[in-house]
């Protein structure tokens, strides 16, 4: 039997009708069209459904949509504002940290998660942090580098 439930994505409140086995990641693809956050494994091992939830990363193919109520949801649509690149998307793209893009808006939310709990992260902090993210792309380096560079002082998040 499906729910009614509300909730907050992107700075934006939505009425949903749910059913309880949902996914958070289920709901953010199939019911509002944010397809940004990719389904990947399914069993919370790849990252690439990384969403923010109170600013902290969580695998939205793991999470049921009725656990998310009242809890404020960032997808990779919401990171940039006005039109304008977030400074880490617009640091993989300029240190080359992207190639096919699957796994970026997973990569980019870890990464923005790791920054909202330490503005200057190490390098081997930033390694285990994102260990849960995997990219058949790139390599890591050039993803490091990206958040590296947002992460040095003087730069904004």
């Amino acid at each position: 039997m499906k729910r009614a439930i509300e909730l907050n994505v992107n700075g934006d409140t939505y009425e949903l009708l749910v059913a309880p086995n949902q996914t958070l990641l289920e709901v953010l693809r199939e019911k509002l069209g944010l397809t940004g956050t990719k389904r990947g494994c399914d069993l919370g091992a790849c990252g690439a459904c990384t969403v923010l939830i109170d600013g902290e990363a969580y695998l939205s193919c793991l999470m049921l949509a009725v656990d998310a109520i009242g809890k404020e949801i960032m997808t990779i649509e919401g990171l940039a504002a006005g039109g304008d690149l977030h400074p880490l998307q617009s640091a993989f793209i300029d240190q080359g940290g992207l190639q096919c893009g699957f796994c970026t808006p997973g990569m980019i939310l870890t990464a923005e998660a790791i920054l909202n709990e330490d503005e200057h992260p190490t390098e081997d902090q930033i390694k285990k942090k994102m260990a849960g993210n995997l990219c058949r792309c790139t390599g890591y380096k050039k993803i490091i580098e990206a958040i590296m560079s947002v992460s040095e002082p003087g730069e904004s998040v």
